[in-house]
């Protein structure tokens, strides 16, 4: 016996090099594959913007591959002349406004009692339920669009923004960050009067800042990027958001809203350029306010959806 251990022990010494070897691997490979995995998710953006900065002829030839060709800014002054394109932005602007408060304070106040213990709320598996198939069953369509039509709620802003009111998943990923929260805070604050209102206000929203900026950029990305809604629920193309303007403009190829002069000018530019540079301007609002939130994504998202 003895004489076995200490081979299976000298054995053990002599393989422990060579597996120190190949975990070496592992954050190379695993390196290279999110830099890649990064570059296929940067290199069309990089595209984009290159197209929309080139020149008409050299975009038609496809000369134009991650930087541009005869620079210009034609694109661009064209769309900042289009007046219906930065109406589109100001709704989806003023959507992002209403919508994400309203997203962020349902979510709250609907995540804090599912958090609790099913001794502190009698029927929390019952509304979790509610709540849970919903993420799984869909009306349909045509119920959708009738519900909102009964409610005159067409043509305009809360027709964008109802119906989506309260995310689902998101209110799963914030009760599971209030769960992680120490009882010892709450019973505190109730040995001192304080109320289920204050407890949540005083004391769970300020310690849930990287929950709550994380579901903010969900909510934020989901307004931003939701077009269909817009086509389906706002009878006047002036109302439109601007994912939905974009789609009649670079899916539909729809030219039926603009002018005589608009479309005399049209000629004079590429259709490619004129996409890129407006695909561009849609992006850069979420572009832009992304940097200020992703700090706080990652913590949020983990400890959102992890429950000890």
């Amino acid at each position: 016996m003895g004489h076995s251990s200490a081979r299976a022990v000298t054995e053990g010494v002599a393989l422990a090099p060579k597996n120190r070897k190949k975990l070496q691997w592992f954050p190379i490979l695993n390196t290279l594959f999110l830099i890649t995995a990064a570059l296929l998710c940067v290199l069309p953006l990089i595209h984009i913007i290159a197209l929309s900065f080139s020149s008409s002829p050299a975009a038609a030839a496809g000369y134009v591959k991650l930087w541009p060709v005869d620079f210009t800014l034609a694109s661009y002054k064209y769309t900042a002349s289009r007046e219906a394109f930065w109406q589109s932005m100001l709704v989806s602007l003023e959507r992002i406004a209403v919508g994400t408060p309203m997203n962020l304070f349902l979510t709250i106040i609907a995540a804090y009692p599912l958090s609790k213990e099913a001794g502190s709320f009698r029927f929390r598996m019952v509304y979790a339920w509610i709540f849970f198939i919903t993420m799984l069953f869909h009306g349909g369509l045509i119920p959708w669009y009738v519900t909102i039509r009964q409610y005159h709620l067409l043509d305009s802003i809360w027709a964008l923004v109802l119906p989506g009111a309260v995310p689902v998943f998101s209110v799963v990923l914030l009760l599971n960050f209030f769960r992680e929260v120490p009882k010892e805070l709450e019973e505190a604050a109730v040995m001192d009067g304080a109320s289920h209102w204050t407890t949540l206000w005083r004391i769970y929203v300020p310690i849930s800042k990287p929950a709550l900026a994380t579901l903010a950029l969900f909510s934020m990305v989901e307004h931003w990027n939701s077009w269909f809604d817009g086509l389906l629920l706002m009878n006047n193309p002036g109302h439109y958001p601007l994912q939905s303007y974009l789609q009649t403009i670079v899916i539909q190829q729809n030219l039926a809203n603009m002018t005589r002069d608009e479309l005399l000018n049209l000629a004079l530019i590429s259709d490619r350029t004129l996409k890129a540079s407006q695909i561009f301007l849609g992006s850069l609002p979420i572009i832009m306010a992304y940097p200020f939130l992703q700090k706080h994504f990652v913590k949020g998202i983990v400890l959102g959806s992890v429950k000890g």
